[in-house]
């Protein structure tokens, strides 16, 4: 799986685990946090859960705008990663005020680092290179390994400890990123882009060709916002149906391992089976891939939808109808989400890079503020509604990006035009 691709991939491959387990500690128990210690009503605790994941992804487009023009991507990492260990230590101060100032510490940090790491993994490949997609599926393998046992860690350090404990590991796991990007910088501060016959390639792109790549992201970023809305409820509404809804007695954040976990578990599968399509030509292109992950969330929510009509909306299921919706939507979510990263990188032109990635976790943004807008409505409609209300936008979805779907493709095949430059290979530094 790891053949082909450049050593930088597992220096940011452990980078952004250890950075997601610290995020996702904190967020595996962010909402019962509010719920259970804090005691907020469960509207004004999702309305609070849905502002803080929108701003922490609408951050980003600063972060990555900064990234280009100042700071350069390694600074910007480091930036981050110190803001947001800073903030986890801030939520283990038993304070409300302090809780929320620790929030923003958090989500502006994450502005420094999540756009750049995913830019420098994109800008080590270089560009028109078929395994592109194939390390952006592996790094976000890596992102769900954190987050697998994220929610286990966070549910024994609360659980036998006390809330504190388990928002300071979220800060030791992002110290120990922050050491691993340090001690092996020298892997990705370096940018090597060669072509077969090993000249660099500068792209040259015109005002045409780059207004249409923007227009096409654009596009994409717009509708993906509906997929985040439904996939960011695993955090909300699927640990309060986990903990309410099924006939199980392990603590509901638990459950939060369960997407991670199959994200691990068909991540090789993937990779080697659009491997196999590849080899025959038949591979889909980026945004069909994208297309067909809205296509699978649909399906999973779906799956919710027909739990709640049997039993979920008045009483308790089996826990496996909450398993088999998480193993869907991460299907979906791998056709998705490690793919919009790839078409970020590869769409965008060189010299806004990680401003555009910033619009692809902009995207992100809104949704995650429209699921816990959606997630507001958890008590006031039948659960089996509620899923069914995120089938139907899941399907929108996909129907409007089929509808767009050649213009992307157009702009992703689009040759831009190149000027050859004598030296081989081209390799751009960045101090740190």
């Amino acid at each position: 799986m790891w053949k082909n691709h450049p050593k930088g991939l597992l220096v940011l491959f452990f980078t952004e685990m250890w950075e997601r387990f610290g995020y996702y500690t904190m967020l595996a128990i962010l909402a019962l946090y509010m719920d259970e210690h804090f005691a907020l009503p469960k509207n004004i605790s999702a309305n609070i859960y849905g502002a803080f994941v929108a701003f922490v992804y609408f951050t980003p487009l600063f972060g990555g705008g900064m990234a280009d023009k100042w700071l350069g991507y390694g600074k910007s990492i480091i930036i981050g990663s110190v803001l947001m260990a800073v903030g986890y230590v801030g939520l283990a101060i038993d304070n409300f005020p302090m809780f929320c100032v620790a929030l923003g510490v958090v989500s502006l940090g994450n502005g420094f680092f999540k756009p750049n790491i995913s830019t420098m993994l994109g800008n080590l490949y270089g560009d028109n290179n078929p395994n592109k997609d194939a390390g952006y599926n592996i790094f976000y393998m890596g992102i769900n390994i954190g987050a697998f046992f994220s929610p286990i860690a966070a549910a024994y350090l609360r659980n036998n400890f006390g809330w504190g404990y388990a928002f300071g590991a979220a800060g030791a796991g992002m110290m120990i990123s922050l050491f691993i990007f340090l001690a092996f910088k020298k892997y990705v501060l370096v940018v090597v882009n060669t072509k077969a016959n090993k000249t660099a390639d500068v792209l040259k792109l015109s005002p045409k060709q780059e207004k249409g790549r923007i227009v096409s992201l654009v596009i994409i970023y717009a509708i993906v916002i509906l997929f985040w809305m439904a996939f960011h409820q695993n955090g909300l509404t699927l640990t309060f149906w986990a903990r309410d809804c099924t006939n199980t007695s392990l603590s509901p954040e638990l459950f939060q391992s369960v997407n991670p976990f199959f994200v691990v578990f068909f991540t090789p599968i993937l990779v080697w089976f659009w491997g196999k399509l590849r080899l025959r030509g038949k591979e889909p292109t980026t945004p069909g891939k994208i297309a067909l992950g809205m296509l699978l969330t649909a399906i999973a929510f779906s799956v919710m939808m027909i739990a709640g009509f049997v039993g979920g909306d008045t009483g308790r299921v089996s826990v496996l109808w909450l398993v088999t919706a998480y193993a869907v939507v991460t299907l979906g979510e791998l056709c998705l989400s490690p793919m919009g990263l790839s078409l970020a990188n590869k769409l965008a032109p060189p010299r806004m890079r990680g401003l555009m990635m910033g619009g692809w976790f902009l995207s992100t943004s809104i949704g995650n503020y429209l699921s816990g807008f959606v997630g507001s409505y958890w008590e006031r409609i039948p659960h089996s509604k509620f899923f069914g209300i995120l089938t139907v936008t899941s399907l929108i979805a996909v129907a409007l990006m089929y509808m767009v779907m050649n213009k992307v493709n157009r702009s992703l095949n689009a040759q831009p035009e190149a000027e050859e430059i004598e030296t081989s290979p081209a390799v751009v530094t960045e101090e740190v």
